[in-house]
């Protein structure tokens, strides 16, 4: 069973500041709720129980988030203003959650590397907070927890189709379709943020995985890539060679909220919802 979900939020934002330099990214609200809100009621409601953080020592308003407000609270009663808390307080009761800071940000695979010691030998589930997706049915998590199910053992990826002009921003896969699979991939190999000439299909990795924990090994062994990176997509494409990576074509809308143009898109997406 999927029991854990790990959130990588140690970067700075870089893109939204001046904002970021005091407010992290993920605490940034669509509508009356932050990004990270979103993103572990995804993983609650998808059966996740321990979140993990990989965060850094100047974003400790994330974890004061997820922590009761004792004060607030008190003088909140008899103001009708109690329920404005309450989905947040029935997070908070139903799961566990743990933080770890990354001391030197080295990319995503390298923040999923620091989780090892929170997760353990255990198959675990990673979303990426600028990446809200809605759903009128099961969430894209949900939807990577019911494939890993019927192919244990072998990881699993969001993915969605882009434009060309978007290619050379994502991890791209080249896969084979499975047959009698709706919208079900067996990836062959990856390649991240390849030039449009160089790329293999324009069906693109969002921020949604299921790993299994031996990507850890892999991800220690793993030399920088672009950007002078530790890439998770070099370490899955390890995975794939062996036949041991699927992708997803999910159902849903996806809403980067990874740029400040996003994230206002992502708040007139939800405001017309209400």
């Amino acid at each position: 069973m999927i029991k854990t979900c790990l959130f990588p939020v140690a970067g700075f934002g870089t893109r939204f500041l001046p904002a970021t330099k005091s407010t992290p990214k993920e605490l940034f609200p669509i509508m009356n709720k932050p990004l990270i809100h979103y993103a572990v009621l995804e993983a609650s409601n998808a059966g996740m129980e321990n979140m993990c953080f990989i965060t850094n020592k100047y974003k400790t308003s994330i974890q004061n988030y997820f922590s009761k407000h004792s004060y607030m609270e008190s003088i909140l009663v008899g103001t009708g203003k109690e329920k404005e808390l309450s989905e947040l307080n029935q997070l908070i009761a139903s799961s566990s959650f743990s933080f770890k800071n990354q001391e030197i940000m080295l990319g995503l695979g390298h923040a999923i590397l620091q989780g090892r010691e929170l997760i353990g030998n255990n198959p675990f589930a990673v979303i990426l907070p600028d990446d809200l997706c809605f759903n009128d049915s099961d969430s894209v998590l949900q939807q990577l927890i019911n494939v890993y199910y019927k192919n244990p053992y072998k990881c699993i990826l969001a993915i969605e189709e882009v434009d060309n002009i978007n290619i050379d921003k994502y991890g791209i896969i080249d896969a084979t379709p499975i047959l009698d699979s709706d919208n079900l991939y067996s990836v062959v190999d990856m390649v991240e943020k390849p030039k449009i000439s160089e790329a293999p299909s324009n069906l693109a990795v969002i921020g949604r995985y299921i790993l299994s924990p031996e990507i850890f090994d892999i991800l220690e062994n793993t030399l920088p890539g672009t950007n002078n990176e530790i890439q998770v997509t070099d370490a899955l494409r390890v995975l794939a060679k062996q036949g041991k990576v699927l992708a997803l074509k999910f159902n849903g809308k996806r809403l980067d909220c990874g740029t400040p143009e996003g994230y206002i898109s992502a708040n007139n997406f939800y405001k017309k919802l209400n």
